[in-house]
């Protein structure tokens, strides 16, 4: 795995640094704004972005959404001491694969990395449960043209994501299929949604209510 790591405190760049490289990680480089984390995700095409939301010249949201247009292929998780619901919400939206909080043990942390790299998202379940219970409230519009264009085994797919299965293995498992043929069917919901990553998948499907909130186990 190929890491950026963008955060404006020199300690905890160097600190992260030597933590992931001991583990094995490659971390191809180190950003203090948000600015030098878009021109290094455009430079080296990391595996992943660990964007802090507080810098200075340009924050991690504004950087966020910029790498998700310009780099589609990078993943960005913020690593970030904020525990606002609001910033949580935003980074989410701003196509942020994961959102993750600074007192994440080192175990942990490279475990929802191992999940980012399978594009499962980066959320504790306090996070998760938070992230839903905002979504889950409903939008002006139903998009229910979006939900008929779901084949049955998209919509099958949906349902176990909002519910919380969201590794390949797992979805596989239920489904009685390959993690290929998984793959493919996230990547049709992608698409018909247009949406960027399954956080935003899971989002956008409690919001505007294209599975039932209470799917079955």
């Amino acid at each position: 795995m190929r890491v950026v790591i963008a955060d404006d405190h020199a300690l905890l760049r160097e600190g992260l640094r030597g933590l992931l490289q001991a583990r094995g990680i490659d971390v191809v480089g180190l950003a203090e704004n948000g600015r030098e984390a878009v021109g290094l995700a455009a430079e080296h095409k990391p595996d992943v972005v660990l964007m802090d939301l507080s810098m200075p010249v340009m924050g991690g949201l504004a950087a966020t959404r910029l790498i998700v247009s310009d780099v589609p292929d990078v993943k960005v998780v913020v690593l970030t001491a904020s525990e606002d619901e609001a910033d949580l919400f935003e980074a989410i939206k701003s196509g942020a694969q994961g959102y993750l909080l600074k007192d994440l043990k080192p175990d942990e942390l490279f475990r929802m990395l191992e999940g980012v790299q399978r594009g499962e998202p980066a959320l504790t379940p306090t996070l998760a449960r938070k992230v839903l219970g905002e979504f889950a409230r409903p939008s002006g519009t139903r998009h229910e043209r979006a939900s008929d264009e779901l084949t049955e085994r998209e919509r099958e797919v949906l349902e176990l994501l909002v519910s919380g299965v969201t590794s390949n293995k797992d979805l596989a498992e239920r489904l009685i299929v390959t993690e290929n043929t998984i793959k493919y069917h996230l990547r049709n919901i992608l698409d018909k949604l247009h949406v960027k990553n399954r956080a935003q998948v899971i989002a956008y499907a409690m919001q505007h209510r294209l599975v039932p909130l209470d799917p079955p186990s």
